[in-house]
């Protein structure tokens, strides 16, 4: 695949198993081939988590900020040459590290994700992560994802 290639939603879906509601990507562009990409979720007030986080004050749960930078990593890995997709592999989330929420992140947000792969290891893969609103920081995390068959 081209480097700078942009998948849609539809796309991403091949990619990664997760579905509405909890599918938190929109958008992909591939930067650099297995190794970085942003994604972007476009948040409205129509997102289940608003309801209850917090009905006078919404806001997005940091929780799933990171898995937004997960699923953005996943679609990474997975958009390789290395064709996981028709190997019938997946990408499972192992941990996270350094994780700092900077910024609220509110309806009628883009949340834009930056991941870079820090480290390889066989199956293991390291990845850096920053999440912007409006070219602000927002949140960052390390993550780490192993590939595995299903």
């Amino acid at each position: 695949m081209s480097e700078n290639k942009i998948y849609d939603v539809k796309e991403i879906m091949k990619m990664i198993p997760h579905r509405y509601p909890f599918l938190l990507l929109d958008k992909l562009e591939i930067e650099e081939v297995g190794l970085k990409g942003i994604g972007t979720k476009n948040l409205t007030i129509n997102e289940g988590f608003f309801q209850g986080h917090f009905p006078d004050d919404p806001i997005m749960p940091g929780v799933l900020q990171i898995e937004a930078m997960a699923q953005t990593a996943g679609c990474i890995v997975m958009s390789t040459d290395d064709n996981y997709a028709e190997q019938d592999c997946s990408v499972l989330f192992m941990s996270i590290d350094g994780v700092k929420f900077r910024k609220p992140v509110r309806p009628g947000d883009q949340l834009k994700m930056y991941l870079e792969k820090t480290k390889t290891r066989g199956n293991i893969f390291v990845f850096h992560g920053v999440s912007k609103v409006d070219g602000q920081v927002v949140s960052e995390a390390d993550l780490t994802a192993m590939i595995v068959r299903k």
